[in-house]
């Protein structure tokens, strides 16, 4: 069970991950020791489950952001998940969902031409709703 402490631990490192124990403790008001602890456990009890960084993928040249309905052909997903597996460059998530389709897709394209043949490729194995993102607020 988490207290507020350890509550305040999780928001702090949400913000920054690189932040240092002695800094994170003076954040939540405990030593550097008894946050590490804390973090410690945390991460031992899977709360934690790792530290990422935030890429700007428009810098990188995948200015294209969309996210994708999927709707499978059939009820036996394995070819549609096999196809996925192998385009892991292009889709950031691959959720399975309810209601409006079977799985919804998290994708970044650095240009039309590859979103487009990606979406012919995909057709083979399943129907799809496309969605762009035009701003993020």
């Amino acid at each position: 069970m988490l207290d507020g402490t350890d509550k305040l631990i999780i928001d702090e490192l949400s913000k920054n991950s690189r932040i240092t124990m002695k800094e994170l403790g003076e954040k939540v008001h405990l030593t550097g020791p008894a946050v590490s602890a804390r973090v410690e456990k945390l991460e031992d009890n899977g709360i934690i489950e790792g530290y990422t960084i935030k890429v700007n993928q428009t810098k990188l040249g995948c200015s294209i952001y969309a996210f994708i309905t999927i709707i499978t052909q059939s009820t036996f997903h394995q070819p549609y998940l096999s196809f996925v597996k192998n385009q892991e460059k292009y889709i950031i998530n691959n959720y399975k969902i309810s209601g409006d389709g079977c799985y919804l897709l998290e994708c970044r394209f650095p240009s039309n031409e590859i979103l487009d043949q990606f979406l012919l490729d995909l057709n083979k194995y399943a129907n799809y709703k496309l969605s762009i993102v035009v701003n993020k607020y």
